[in-house]
């Protein structure tokens, strides 16, 4: 399936890593989602998300939630915190979706990514916002769809 989700025209500020701090916490995120699968207070799980960069070719990596799906694979959301643009994640995701890994615990796995649309896409958000009502907050925040991408493993 395609990712087709347009930026919208309001929303939340973005979120982001930048400056020499906002760097430095993104990698202690990271370093603790690989040693526990958490980060404290956000109320679900998280993971380390591996893409490589549209324009730069460069791995990237991203701490993001994710919601279990269908026959050992992972839901994740596109919602920048109900920002009006899509996550630099998404657009690596778009432009490489055969390159993309994601780090749990103990585990490193190679997968492929899709966007979920239609009734599909319905399922998982029901089931998503009732795992974590927050997400229903930031779709609120934003005119934009928040995309929901489907991480299949990907045979090696």
């Amino acid at each position: 399936m395609s990712f087709d989700t347009r930026n919208g025209t309001r929303g939340r500020r973005q979120p982001g890593a930048g400056g020499p701090v906002g760097r430095w916490l993104t990698k202690r995120a990271i370093n603790l989602i690989r040693r526990k699968g958490k980060m404290p207070g956000l109320g679900f799980d998280t993971l380390v998300l591996t893409t490589i960069g549209r324009k730069s070719g460069l791995e990237r990596q991203t701490p993001v939630g994710w919601f279990p799906g269908q026959d050992d694979s992972w839901l994740i959301v596109a919602s920048a915190a109900g920002a009006a643009r899509n996550p630099a994640w998404y657009h690596n995701l778009a432009a490489h979706p055969d390159q993309v890994w994601i780090e749990m615990p103990g585990r490193k796995v190679a997968v492929t990514a899709e966007q979920l649309h239609g009734a599909v896409r319905e399922a998982a958000w029901r089931q998503i916002i009732a795992a974590a009502p927050r997400f229903a907050a930031y779709q609120k925040a934003t005119d934009r769809e928040l995309p929901i991408i489907h991480l299949v493993p990907r045979a090696n």
